[in-house]
């Protein structure tokens, strides 16, 4: 009897091993990524919730850029160019905040594929005013670029905008401004990013604390640092000048991020204080999971180390997808870690950071 029930719990470890196995090898199949790419896709395209212009919408069609290059689905392409079309091919209306560039990834993407200049020719004179127009000083606002979040939305724009027209006047503002918000904002002993100047230059630094007596370095915020580290890499040739100092952080920062990871393969609202926001974050997760994959695919980081890390951590963001296709445990919209998200909570930033993961996972070779 005794024989028979060990011999019976044997083949169910087996089984359920085998099972878990074949999960893993699921999630990482080709068709079945494409799938979850476009269902993810289509969920959200089906779901708008922000003027086509903003900052959210920003990262969601770099996304689904991303996700049209991927999978070929013409659904995806056609959605590119109603956007475009619905803005006018227009930045959004303040000319020198960074959030209302982001969307203009997605119209030199489009440029691209449909060989059509007229595209970006609104983002073209929106930068020639930018080029010449003072920044206003006022508040904590001491810098162009003084929250970290920009460092996704507007360089990896101007630098794409150089890179296809040749005319190296828009990267080179993108790299002096992005050193000015390094400067300011990178923890070279932390080897993160604080969020916004508010974090370094007030006077009394006691809130600017986690529970546990640690810095607080927000998730999405380094994430959003991360992506567009990685989209700037993909533009720059190997010889620019500045690419080193971008690899450089890039390196640190990955280094910093893959020893964060938990143990269900996501990271935390709070990057040094997990046990306070104890949930998995999509969006901070999401940007997490493409950057280190990248690196991985174009020689930066070391298979060996990274690659069971990104492995775990694309399991981990396919355990966040719901019955109806859509990103799940995305964080609102904010500026610092925050617990009031769950299974339910949803944003367009959430979708896109996933759709960059997969379009980077699929490229992977075991």
């Amino acid at each position: 009897m005794r024989r028979t029930l060990s011999f019976l719990l044997i083949i169910m470890l087996v089984g359920l091993n085998a099972f878990s196995k074949n999960k893993q090898e699921k999630d990482f199949q080709p068709k079945q990524i494409k799938k979850a790419m476009t269902t993810a896709a289509l969920w959200q395209l089906n779901h708008p919730k922000h003027d086509l212009w903003d900052w959210t919408n920003g990262a969601f069609y770099a996304g689904l850029s991303a996700a049209y290059q991927t999978t070929g689905n013409k659904k995806l392409l056609e959605a590119m160019l109603k956007m475009g079309e619905a803005n006018q091919w227009k930045p959004g209306p303040r000319l020198q905040h960074a959030d209302d560039i982001a969307i203009c990834q997605t119209y030199i993407d489009a440029s691209r594929i449909k060989k059509d200049p007229s595209m970006i020719q609104p983002f073209k004179d929106n930068m020639e005013k930018f080029l010449v127009t003072p920044f206003p000083v006022k508040g904590i606002e001491q810098i162009t670029w003084w929250w970290c979040d920009a460092l996704f939305m507007a360089p990896p724009a101007m630098v794409k905008l150089s890179m296809t027209t040749g005319d190296n006047r828009y990267m080179k503002k993108s790299d002096e401004l992005f050193h000015e918000c390094y400067n300011m904002l990178y923890d070279k002993e932390e080897h993160l990013f604080a969020r916004d100047l508010g974090y370094v230059i007030k006077n009394d630094p006691t809130d600017r604390h986690e529970a546990n007596g640690r810095k607080i370095f927000w998730s999405r915020g380094n994430g959003w640092v991360m992506g567009g580290l990685v989209l700037i890499l993909k533009e720059l040739p190997k010889d620019y000048i500045e690419r080193p100092f971008y690899e450089n952080i890039y390196k640190e920062m990955a280094e910093k991020i893959a020893s964060l990871q938990q143990q269900d393969g996501l990271w935390r609202a709070s990057l040094l204080d997990p046990a306070s926001y104890p949930g998995g974050e999509a969006s901070g997760s999401g940007f997490y999971t493409f950057s280190l994959t990248w690196g991985i695919n174009n020689g930066l980081l070391s298979r060996d180390k990274y690659l069971p890390i990104v492995q775990k951590a694309w399991k981990g963001m396919n355990s966040l997808i719901q019955p109806d296709g859509h990103v799940g445990w995305c964080q609102p919209i904010g500026a610092d870690p925050k617990k009031n998200f769950s299974a339910d909570s949803w944003e367009v930033y959430g979708t896109g950071a996933f759709l960059l993961a997969g379009s980077e996972i699929i490229k992977l070779r075991n």
